[in-house]
Order: C-alpha cells, then structure tokens, then sequence
C-alpha cells in the first residue's frame, strides 16, 4: 500500500528522578548526601533514508514516543539516558507542526537521504540531592 501523507503524534522522553539519599556508615560521623542526578530523555527524530519509498509505517501506529532516561541511585550514580527514537521517512518529505489545523508550519524539508531534524526533544534528569551541596 502506497501512502504520500502521515499525521503522527510525537513526543520527547521523559527525564528520570534524582534520588535522594544519605551516606550512612558507622564510623563516617558526618556522611552527606549520596544522590545521583536522572537521566536525560531521549529525542524523537525524523530521517531522510533512501530504503524507504513510503509513508506505510505510519497508516496504522499513530503515536510514537522516544525512551525515558533512567532515575538516579544512591553512591552518586546517575541514570541512563533514554534512547532517542529514529522515525524513517522516504527523501522529500516535507515536516509540518499540525498542532493548529488552521496554521501548518513548515519544520523541515528532507530533500536528501540522512537529512535529520528533531521534531520532539526529550526532558532533562532531575538533580539528586548531591547536586545541591
């Protein structure tokens, strides 16, 4: 099935938590704060593959959503990042924000295979308790 034309939802990942927590051991008498900061979101982002010929993938999964970053632990560890996510269009796709039917804005034009833009960027880990001492 041949498709020219795609309306999707797309959506950054979320950040992870900070953690709180104390360094607690016996012989420490002042042990501190011991949280490690989140993990960043990962972006979702649009790309111009010459493997691709059509807009098909898109027919019947509406909503896409890049991985969230991972919370932080104790010992100042901080979590992952999330992965971004990597949507592959066919060369001359033209990317619009169709938030507002009545005003379409251009985003990008991806003329030429490997041609990327990132339409939803991911959040931002939250800081541990480490961070603020």
């Amino acid at each position: 099935m041949f498709l020219d034309e795609a309306i999707i939802d797309v959506t950054g990942g979320k950040g992870g938590n900070g953690c709180v927590a104390w360094r607690r051991e016996k012989y420490v008498p002042n042990g501190g704060p011991d949280g490690g900061d989140g993990g960043d979101g990962g972006d979702t982002v649009v790309e111009a593959s010459s493997n691709t010929d059509t807009l098909s993938d898109y027919a019947s999964r509406k909503r896409f959503a890049a991985s969230a970053g991972e919370p932080g632990t104790s010992k100042n560890r901080a979590g992952h990042s999330g992965v971004d996510l990597v949507l592959l269009v066919p060369p001359g796709t033209i990317v619009s924000d169709c938030t507002d039917p009545a005003d379409l804005r251009l985003v990008a034009d991806l003329t030429h295979p490997g041609d990327r833009v990132v339409v939803a960027n991911g959040g931002r880990g939250g800081f541990g308790n480490t961070h603020f001492k």
